[in-house]
């Protein structure tokens, strides 16, 4: 560790690579925070409940583990180029299909759209990440996926602003009257099924942007030319490649820790719009928190990625872990606007975890890294399910977040208990990380 930071973080002759991987970074970034949002949104529009809601991310993060797999094997059989290809392929894909979901005005058709547009993002997760980590020295690694992975929160930005300039701001169906109730519910059928054919028109557009872009970025990395790292003639095949991984005793904690930090991040993400509207504050004015989230989570990435050079990153993980549990502990028992500061300060906690447990797990493995690269991946099924069960602790007492009380505070503040249950997952497998590393 001490002697890292006197090797380059990125070479001289992949920095074009880099530059053009780590712009995917962000792209990922933007579908996810475009998304985060839609939860709310849908369940406006549609009228659902907090669960059916739920169900936007459970598309979404299911795409993942359904894709992350297939995504490995043609990568190990192919090349990292061939998966970025077909990740963008099926990544635009997606976004493209929510013109006829919007048509058909259903909201299966927009759950599918967004299953498959995650094929493309398992695909370029699954390709991406190790393929950042080979661009360089073993050593500084984890330092090369930090520093692509910062450029992550800068797409999540982007996405938000798309989300609130384009989408929540110009909703009809989150308009309210002088008294602050919603209009949308007292409509007639007839007006409503205006409102609804209208807003589903909002929320399909910025998503058919992003999918020409995708096409652009498909057209240019086609044509650049991506040296990689070519396999050892005696490299074994796949199911052996798996067989060893999960001896690993590092991997396979990694995988743990990441399902559960991966729920947690996006447990916190949506439903700070819930948590801010139990506050009196709507969907538009609930982003700018959400700003504020991934602002304290860029600074962190940049700030812990500096510090990886003279921390170890077991160590920095649990202690990074343990903040983020002090902060939840905030957003569940702290009443009014505090509860929600400290919902937005969880963000700078979580900001090193995602790319830190990528970097721990796969650590020392070689060309086993792309098949162990797949299942962290498939982890991110954490943010499929969790939500779901979040969005069931919500709709205990109804449909709104203050219908009951637990522990004496509204469901939507103790919902967050489940997030904190992750935080301590991480933090164990943070200080096991750190204990390993001492003792050899």
């Amino acid at each position: 560790m001490s002697n890292s930071h006197k090797i380059p973080v990125v070479s001289k002759e992949m920095l074009v690579p880099f530059i053009l991987i780590t712009s995917l970074f962000a792209l990922w970034g933007f579908a996810n925070d475009i998304t985060n949002p839609m939860v709310s949104a849908f369940k406006k529009i549609l009228e659902l409940n907090n669960t059916q809601a739920s169900w936007v991310q459970a598309a979404f993060y299911g795409g993942y583990f359904t894709m992350a797999l297939p995504a490995a094997f043609i990568v190990k059989k192919y090349s990292y180029k061939v998966g970025i290809i077909a990740g963008l392929i099926l990544y635009a894909t997606g976004a493209l299909l929510f013109y006829p979901a919007a048509a058909f005005e259903n909201y299966f058709f927009f759950l599918a759209a967004l299953y498959i547009l995650t094929f493309g993002l398992a695909f370029l997760e699954t390709t991406a990440n190790p393929y950042i980590m080979s661009m360089g020295s073993e050593k500084t690694a984890t330092q090369r996926l930090n520093l692509a992975q910062a450029f992550n929160p800068l797409g999540a930005l982007t996405g938000l602003f798309v989300a609130q300039t384009f989408i929540l701001g110009a909703l009809q169906s989150d308009d309210v009257d002088a008294n602050g109730n919603g209009i949308y519910e007292t409509l007639t059928g007839t007006a409503k099924a205006a409102v609804k054919t209208s807003d589903l028109m909002v929320i399909r557009n910025p998503y058919v942007g992003l999918g020409l872009l995708v096409i652009v970025m498909l057209v240019i990395i086609s044509f650049v030319k991506m040296p990689e790292k070519k396999e050892s003639e005696n490299s074994s095949g796949m199911i052996a490649s798996i067989k060893r991984i999960f001896k690993n005793e590092r991997f396979v904690g990694g995988v743990i820790a990441q399902m559960f930090y991966v729920g947690a991040q996006i447990m916190c993400w949506t439903y700070i719009y819930q948590y801010a509207e139990n506050l009196g504050i709507n969907n538009k004015d609930a982003v700018y928190y959400a700003y504020m989230a991934l602002g304290v989570f860029l600074a962190g990435r940049f700030i812990f990625t500096f510090l990886l050079k003279y921390i170890d990153s077991g160590k920095l993980l649990m202690i990074l872990s343990f903040g983020a549990i002090a902060f939840t502990l905030g957003t569940i028992f702290i009443h009014g606007m505090g509860g929600l500061y400290s919902l937005v300060l969880v963000s700078f906690c979580m900001s090193l975890m995602f790319p830190t447990i990528y970097g721990i797990a796969l650590h020392g493995l070689g060309e086993d890294a792309k098949p162990a690269s797949a299942f962290l991946v498939m982890a991110i099924v954490g943010g499929a399910f969790m939500p779901i069960l979040q969005g069931l602790i919500m709709d205990l007492g109804g449909k709104g977040y203050d219908d009951i009380r637990i522990l004496g505070v509204p469901e939507v503040n103790f919902s967050f208990v489940l997030p904190m249950i992750g935080f301590m997952v991480v933090a164990l497998y943070g200080f096991r990380t750190y204990k390993n590393a001492k003792t050899t």
